[in-house]
Order: C-alpha cells, then sequence, then structure tokens
C-alpha cells in the first residue's frame, strides 16, 4: 500500500517552503520538518475539496545507499507508515511535513526506523 496522492506531497516549490519555513525535529536516524500548508503554493494533482490533512514527503539520499532498490524499499515502507498512522487523523489546518533520512539509518532495522518515526509524528504533535 502506497500513500495515496492526496497525502503526497511534490514539488520544489512545496520542499523549499518546508526547508524555510518548517520547524525541526530531529533524531539519530531522520529530521521531520512540520509545517502549516502555503495555500498559495499550488501541490499538482490534489483535489483541493477534501477536507483538511496531512501531506508528507520522503527524502532517502545516496548516502543511505548506492543501491536504488533499498532506498525504494525504504521509501514504500514509509509511505505505508504514514499512511495508515495519518489517514486516521482530523485536522483542523493543512499540515506538510518533511523527512529526511540520515547515512546511520541503514544501521537499524525497519522496526526501529518506525518506531522512531512515530517518536517524532508524537514530538511534532501531529499523533499522539
Amino acid at each position: 500500500m502506497v500513500l495515496p496522492k492526496h497525502m503526497r506531497l511534490k514539488g520544489h516549490r512545496c520542499f523549499d517552503f518546508i526547508y524555510r519555513e518548517g520547524e525541526r525535529f530531529y533524531s539519530p536516524s531522520m529530521v521531520l520538518r512540520v509545517t502549516k500548508a502555503n495555500t498559495k503554493l499550488q501541490v499538482r494533482g490534489i483535489n483541493s475539496n477534501l477536507s483538511p490533512s496531512i501531506k508528507c514527503a520522503i527524502s532517502i539520499s545516496n548516502k543511505v545507499s548506492k543501491r536504488s532498490v533499498i532506498r525504494n524499499k525504504l521509501r514504500r515502507l514509509f509511505h505505508h507508515h504514514l499512511s495508515c498512522r495519518l489517514s486516521k487523523i482530523e485536522c483542523v489546518n493543512e499540515v506538510w511535513a518533511f523527512i529526511s533520512l540520515k547515512p546511520s539509518c541503514i544501521k537499524n532495522s525497519n522496526r526501529d526506523l518506525l518506531k522512531e518515526c512515530d517518536k517524532l509524528l508524537i514530538k511534532a504533535g501531529i499523533t499522539k
């Protein structure tokens, strides 16, 4: 299961905005950036009639692994995890979140990475 299209965040303008304006939350293996959505930036392919939600993006650098197969497996793992966690949450304002994995994350198991992700989501006030 992949993150539904209405929950995915795309486009370099959105990412630039999150890097500039987003609040950062750190853990040993990843960084979570969270900000309120910028309504002036148009996110392609997203129906504006939907209720406010949390839109996410995941960045996995070549420094994490040179093999694209491993990076794509991690990306799919996080997309599935986030879709399960965030689809049940009711939001008042639209929120954009961006997760960047650090090169040291490859040493951890998938279970540990997802636990770390959950802790960051709680720290950011997105989940409980």
